[in-house]
C-alpha cells in the first residue's frame, strides 16, 4: 500500500471542487424541475411572486 500525502492546498482544492459540484446539480435539478413544471403548467403559491409580500413605505402610507 502507498501511503498517500495531501498538502493543504490540495485538500482545500478537493473540497472547493466538492462543494461547487454539489451546488452544481442541486442549481441544474431546480432549473430543470422548474422547466418541467413550467411545461406542464403546474405552480407552487411560493413561486407565484416574492415581492407580494414585501412592503414599501408607499404601501405603508
Amino acid at each position: 500500500m502507498i501511503p498517500l500525502y495531501f498538502d493543504p492546498g490540495t485538500g482545500a482544492l478537493i473540497v472547493q471542487f466538492l462543494a461547487a459540484a454539489v451546488a452544481g446539480v442541486l442549481l441544474f435539478y431546480r432549473t430543470v424541475m422548474h422547466k418541467i413544471k413550467s411545461v406542464f403548467g403546474i405552480k407552487n403559491k411560493a413561486e407565484d411572486d416574492l415581492m407580494d409580500d414585501t412592503d414599501t413605505k408607499e404601501d405603508q402610507q
